[in-house]
């Protein structure tokens, strides 16, 4: 899965290209805004662009930036991945209750009526389990947003 591009850099880079018009700009300044332009490009088709390219191209302040902002956007993953264990049970159950209804809708195919009646009443189940969760989840998080 693709990640979006970090829009600041994008903004940056847009900012950089639009700010003097193209007969202003003397040869070096004119291979920069090709190379900037180009590096648009890559993002704006969702591809990465290279470390390296960004630290020649932008000024050691805007790749100081670029540098600040991808730490933060480390943290915020490291902090996304530590779901709370009620999340993580919800998720769990989801997962189990699509596997199931996958082997249902096989099973179906393949005329297996029984079996796939039996699975449709466990997904059913699972599906009825992970709502119950989730609406634990949703009266904790109330609870919480009244008591503040």
């Amino acid at each position: 899965m693709k990640q979006k591009p970090n829009t600041k850099l994008r903004d940056l880079l847009e900012k950089e290209v639009t700010t003097r018009k193209l007969s202003e700009l003397s040869k070096t300044e004119q291979n920069r805004l090709v190379k900037l332009n180009g590096m648009l490009d890559e993002l704006r088709r969702g591809e990465n662009v290279q470390n390296r390219q960004l630290q020649t191209w932008l000024s050691e302040d805007e790749y100081a930036q670029i540098a600040a902002e991808w730490d933060t956007q480390k943290n915020f993953r490291e902090e996304l991945k530590d779901k709370p264990s009620e999340l993580q049970r919800y998720e769990d159950k989801l997962i189990e209750a699509i596997m199931m209804r996958n082997r249902s809708d096989a099973y179906h195919r393949k005329g297996k009526k029984s079996a796939a009646y039996k699975l449709d009443s466990k997904c059913e189940s699972l599906c009825e389990d992970a709502l119950e969760i989730l609406q634990e989840i949703v009266a904790a998080d109330a609870s919480l947003q009244n008591s503040s």
